[in-house]
Parts: structure tokens; C-alpha cells; sequence
């Protein structure tokens, strides 16, 4: 998705407190969005500088609890779009599997909860490893079994019976403070 340098640039125009990082940011033109194609945007860029903010995940604690929701959402999302689920545990996303449901739940996407919850539970006991190795033994010990799981709650996913993007959207409005 690309996105055009003056949506952009309208984002980036009013400088940011000492303890949301470098360069400029104004979440406030963010929440002026109106259109779907502008939520996009705003929700794209908004994930950027999140990324940036926590070190593309090597350091959460920089961020709010919203800030924080709004990172496993997007982590999710990216890792089960590019790859479905087998990738999003593969990868250092899965570190979160548990906190991302809680996360979806908390901004109103009930079904996509429900999905990763099914997801999960192709581990035994529901139980998904923190540890990105111990994790990844168990996906080689799981995967014949969860791979066709897996690929069916992928293609639940895909159907996007939740908006998260506006879900989000909403979130941040409710969580502005988390965001500033």
C-alpha cells in the first residue's frame, strides 16, 4: 500500500514530546481522519512510529499499555498477512500470542480473538511459549497436526469479519493519552 506524500507529511508537522522520540508527530492530525482510505494511512504510519518508539519490539517498555495493544494488533496482523499463523509464531511476533488476544478483546475485535484463541490452542494446553525457541521446537512438533488448522483460521483471518484498522481507529480516540 502506498502511501501519498501529503498524507504524510500532514502527519509528521507538530513536534513531538521529549518522550515520544525524534522528529515530528502530531497524533491529533491522525484523529482527523475521515475516510477508510485515511484511517489506512493514519493506522500505517501511526504503526511506523510505534515500531520505531519501542525498537521494533526489543524494547515494549518504552511504550503505554495502549501503545502496547496497539503493537501486538499490528504484529499480528503483519506476520498473518505475510505468512498466516505458522508465521506469526515462527517469528518473534509469537512472543505475544496471549497478550494479543487480550489486546483485540480490549478494542472490540471479539471473532478475530476467537480466531487467535483457536490458533493457541494447537499447542498443547492452549499454551504458547514466550521463548522464540522453545516455541519454535513445538511448532515442529505440533505442525502436522495445526498446519491445516492453521491455514482454515488463516483464511477466517483473511475475511477480516472484524475492521481492526477502524477498530483501532476508535481505540486510539478512546486512548488518546496512550498515544500522545
Amino acid at each position: 500500500m502506498r502511501l501519498k506524500k501529503n498524507i504524510i507529511k500532514s502527519l509528521f508537522s507538530k513536534k513531538r514530546p521529549a518522550n515520544s522520540g525524534s522528529g515530528d508527530f502530531d497524533i491529533d492530525k491522525i484523529l482527523n481522519a475521515k475516510d477508510p482510505k485515511g484511517i489506512n494511512a493514519c493506522i500505517i504510519s501511526l504503526d511506523d512510529r510505534i515500531c520505531q518508539l519501542c525498537k521494533w519490539g526489543n524494547e515494549l517498555s518504552t511504550l503505554s499499555a495502549g501503545q502496547r495493544s496497539f503493537f501486538y494488533i499490528q504484529e499480528l496482523e503483519r506476520e498473518v498477512n505475510n505468512g498466516g499463523f505458522k508465521q506469526f509464531y515462527f517469528n518473534s511476533s509469537g512472543n505475544y500470542a496471549h497478550e494479543v488476544i487480550d489486546s483485540l478483546n480490549l478494542i472490540g475485535a471479539h471473532k478475530t480473538a476467537d480466531i487467535v484463541k483457536k490458533a493457541n490452542d494447537q499447542f498443547p494446553n492452549g499454551k504458547v511459549p514466550k521463548d522464540r525457541d522453545q516455541r519454535q521446537q513445538l511448532i515442529s512438533q505440533v505442525e502436522r497436526d495445526a498446519e491445516k488448522v492453521w491455514e482454515d483460521l488463516d483464511n477466517e483471518f483473511y475475511k477480516y469479519d472484524d475492521d481492526l484498522n477502524s477498530l483501532n481507529f476508535i481505540f486510539i480516540k478512546r486512548r488518546i493519552e496512550d498515544f500522545r
